[in-house]
């Protein structure tokens, strides 16, 4: 039985001096201890460069999707509020033309305020304001009826509107030429 031990204990002793001896595969050219510890240096250095990497495509993409998801909650109504816009312009050319009585400038006043609370923002457009092509729409353009009125926009046809930061409708005007 010690005979058996002994002879196990040989061999152990044996395998684990074989281990020792032996060099890294990857890279290794010489097997000296230097040599080891400068291929186990590149070997952490490639893998440290790898996670920073990956840590920074993950980061990229977790403010990319925090974008879209804003972008998501702020324009989540642009259909439906760009749908309701006729309605707000007629609502316009009704006070305009011939005058709403109390009952549907009430209902005009309550449409304005729920659209402006769903975050709806008609922007300034009137005559006499600089022609604005990331704002305005011309519709046409009539000779200026003074030579300081080139370029402007001399009637507003529906106006503009915004939903948070973006334009949902530009405002259709008549420049003068």
């Amino acid at each position: 039985m010690k005979e058996q031990e002994a002879e196990e204990q040989t061999v152990e002793q044996a395998e684990n001096q074989d281990i020792m001896t032996e060099t890294p595969e990857e890279g290794a050219v010489g097997g000296t201890a230097s040599e080891t510890v400068e291929n186990l240096k590149q070997q952490l250095d490639e893998a440290r460069n790898k996670f920073l990497y990956l840590y920074s495509d993950f980061e990229t993409y977790k403010r990319h999707a925090a974008r879209e998801r804003i972008d998501l909650i702020t324009s989540a109504g642009r259909e439906i509020l760009t749908a309701l816009l006729p309605i707000l312009d007629d609502f316009e050319r009704a006070r305009k033309n011939s005058g709403l009585d109390e009952g549907m400038t009430l209902i005009h006043h309550k449409l304005t305020g729920i659209l402006s609370s769903k975050g709806l923002a008609q922007f300034e457009t009137g005559p006499g304001d600089n022609f604005n092509a990331d704002r305005h729409e011309a519709i046409a353009e009539i000779p200026a009826p003074t030579e300081d009125m080139k370029g402007k926009i001399l009637d507003v046809v529906e106006h503009g509107y915004m939903l948070g930061e973006r334009i949902i409708r530009f405002a259709k005007v008549v420049v003068g030429q």
